[in-house]
């Protein structure tokens, strides 16, 4: 199953960033405590697969899905 959500491009203003820091920078979620929780449940995906890393290092064109939503990570 493809996701035909549209993907938004977030610019980071550097080379990498973590998923956790990642989901609050592009709005996506408000708070750590809402992050920690949304990636433990398993609903957040990296480049189409679950990810539970809070932690793990995105880099520049990873797309991010959570909520309906696809957010690319740029530069």
């Amino acid at each position: 199953m493809t996701n035909s959500a549209p993907i938004d491009d977030v610019s980071i203003g550097g080379e990498g960033i973590r998923l956790g820091q990642f989901l609050k920078f592009a709005g996506a979620l408000d708070s750590g405590g809402d992050v920690k929780e949304a990636i433990i449940d398993g609903l957040v995906t990296v480049n189409g697969e679950v990810d539970r890393r809070r932690g793990r290092q995105l880099q520049i064109g990873d797309v991010v899905g959570f909520d309906g939503r696809r957010l690319r990570v740029r530069p």
